[in-house]
Order: C-alpha cells, then structure tokens, then sequence
C-alpha cells in the first residue's frame, strides 16, 4: 500500500528543484542529508515515478518530477495567496515577499526592499541576485513574486510595469582629457578605448543602438563581466564605457567623471515584472504599489539628452 504524499515531502522536493541540490536543499530547511534522501524516497514511491535522477555528482528532474515541481509551486502559491488573504482580513501585513533581479539592479533594490520591510515588519522578504538568463529562467517557471529587469523579455508574456529612471550615461576617469569638455560629438567619443559589458547586456545593447543609429562603429578594448570590473579598468586608465547611474550609488563624488555626450544618457527604466496571467499575492501587490506610489526620478543633471 502506498504511503500519503505529505506536505514537508513536497517543500523538500520543491527546494531541491529550485537549488539543484540535496546538500543546499537541506541546509535551506536545516534538515539532515539522510532526512532529505529518505523522504524523496518515500515522495517517489506514493507517486508511483522516479522524480530525480543523478548523472554524476548532478542531479536533473525526470520528465514527472519537472511537472511535480510546476504542481508544487502552484500549491505553494495557492496556499500562500490563502495565508496572506486571511492576515490582510486581519489588517495585518504578514507573508513572504520574494523578489529577484539583475545583477545592476542591486544597486537600488535592497534599499528599495529595506525601506519596504521597514514599513511592513511582519513580512519576510527574499532577494536574488543573478544574470538576466537566470532571470528569464526564473520568469519562464514562475518562481519568484516579482522581477527587476532593465526592459520587458520579449520571448516571455509578462506584466512589466516602470517604477524608476534608468539614465546610461558615458563614464571616464576624473583626469580623462575630455572630462572638461561639453557636448562632445559621438564620433569623437567613438575613437576612445570603449570598455563593454558582454554580449546579450542590455546596456550594451542599448549602447550599441544609440551609435549604430547614428552609422558610428565603436572602438569596443575589453569585454568584462560586471559594472564593477569595469569600473576598476576605468580608473586604471584602460578606456571609457557607458554604465547606468545607479551603478555610481556607492561611490564617491568626483570619483568618476560623467562626461558631457551628445545624445547622453540613454534614457531607460527599471521594470518590475511579473508573467502575465499570475495572481499576484497580497503581498507582492502591496509592494508593488509601494513601487509605483514612490515615483522615484533621477537627479535633474541626469536628465540631459534625448532618449
């Protein structure tokens, strides 16, 4: 006779979906390994179907154990909406807020967040950080509540809605010759030592647009991984880029030289997104009108050029 699928059977199965491993999944439910293991035995044996399966030292979901986990989610979702429909009765301000974003977004997001849970104690927030491929990922699977992403996927039906200026502006070091000069021409800025996000970024695209419009070939000197690194390669003198300004966040004034360009910045939005036709929970909806209450701009001196 088969054993009851029960509910802590689908959270642990539901952890090791999302984080691909039983050691992380065990840790994340502060559940021993021998624990985890025995109750997607037992999982497997009521559903009647292998779920996981190792090749090596990784583990992949069988075809049953993808369409598990998207049942699972959607349990969790439904329960959670449940929960969180019931506090909000209550006037209460209680569940969980889950949240992912690029990786440029964490320049604004934990504060965005901070100020959020400040308002709203009882709720515990989630934020992850990746590559927008994980992101879209993500999206695709409904994993998150909400998304922050520099412009709506177009492979993906989603809810995108802007909540805050994203100005990409031209960025040298303080001592760069052309950091006292205005309204330097973009063929000029082109000859300079370009440095690039990698292929598939946003900014580069967007980058890449604005000269491609203009019939201009950039200079491109390295391709990097982060804002970061580019950043460092800029002080260190190895050539110039175009990053957002809230990657200038935790940086000194005067640090870097923003430099006077003829169509700059690139006026862009940050988008909280969600896929089309989820629900959003209680929750989710509450900061996401906290977002769009803030109408948050950039300064005035970020302002300058045409979109």
């Amino acid at each position: 006779m088969r054993s009851h699928t029960t509910f802590r059977q689908l959270e642990i199965f539901e952890a090791i979906a999302r984080l691909g491993s039983f050691t992380r999944a065990s840790e994340e439910l502060y559940l021993t390994q021998p624990t985890v293991s025995m109750q997607m035995k037992k999982l497997s044996e009521s559903v009647g179907a292998p779920l996981i399966e190792q090749v090596g030292k990784k583990i992949h979901l069988t075809p049953d154990g993808q369409h598990l986990a998207q049942v699972t989610r959607e349990i969790f979702a439904i329960l959670d909406h449940f929960t969180m429909s019931v506090a909000e009765r209550r006037g209460l301000k209680q569940g969980k807020l889950s949240l992912m974003a690029i990786t440029t977004a964490s320049y604004f997001a934990p504060r965005l967040l901070g100020e959020f849970a400040k308002l709203y104690p009882g709720i515990d927030v989630s934020l992850r950080v990746t590559n927008k491929e994980q992101v879209l990922a993500s999206i695709a699977d409904k994993q998150d509540d909400l998304y922050f992403l520099g412009a709506p996927p177009v492979e993906i039906d989603v809810v995108a809605m802007p909540i805050m200026d994203n100005p990409i502006v031209v960025l040298a070091a303080p001592d760069h010759p052309l950091a006292q000069q205005q309204n330097i021409p973009l063929e000029r800025i082109a000859q300079e030592p370009w440095l690039m996000r990698e292929k598939g970024s946003g900014t580069r695209n967007a980058i890449e647009r604005r000269f491609a419009e203009k019939g201009i070939a950039l200079n491109t000197r390295l391709e990097l991984g982060s804002n970061e690194a580019i950043k460092q390669a800029i002080l260190a003198g190895l050539g110039i880029s175009a990053l957002s300004r809230h990657t200038l966040t935790l940086n000194q004034p005067g640090q870097f030289a923003v430099l006077d360009v003829e169509d700059f910045p690139i006026l862009r939005h940050w988008y909280a997104v969600y896929p089309a036709g989820r629900r959003l929970s209680v929750v989710a909806r509450a900061f996401l009108d906290y977002l769009l209450g803030r109408q948050e701009t950039t300064s005035p001196a970020a302002g300058k050029g045409k979109p």
